[in-house]
């Protein structure tokens, strides 16, 4: 007889024990998200439709808030669906899949910051 185990899903560490206290948690997330959707919608609405600013700098700013709702859904939504329904698993696949989207997003973001510094760097000095 072997001895085999396999994990199907991770157990998470709730925020607070008390009903009122996971909803507070909801309406919070709730209310950045929306904030931040919000503030890269409108970014990406403005460089999309303004004709004047398809100029590198805001295609790269584009792409900033691109990433960065990415960011916001890839992590957030599952917190909320967790405080709201006082779940506290994820599963593996899941966990495995929100952490390469997060990376993915993550390794965007910092690579598009570092090209606009250096396209600030050669536009100051040349």
């Amino acid at each position: 007889m072997s001895n085999s185990s396999s994990i199907s899903h991770f157990l998470l560490l709730a925020l607070a024990d008390m009903q009122q206290l996971q909803l507070l948690h909801f309406c919070l997330l709730l209310g950045i998200s929306l904030a931040a959707l919000l503030g890269n919608g409108l970014i990406i609405s403005a460089v999309a439709c303004g004709h004047h600013l398809h100029t590198p700098m805001f295609f790269f700013l584009l792409n900033l808030a691109l990433s960065d709702l990415g960011m916001i859904c890839t992590t957030v939504p599952k917190a909320m669906h967790n405080s709201l329904w006082d779940t506290r698993n994820i599963s593996y696949k899941g966990c495995a899949a929100q952490l390469f989207f997060f990376m993915f997003f993550i390794s965007a973001e910092l690579s598009l910051l570092t090209i606009m510094c250096y396209d600030r760097y050669v536009s100051i000095c040349k």
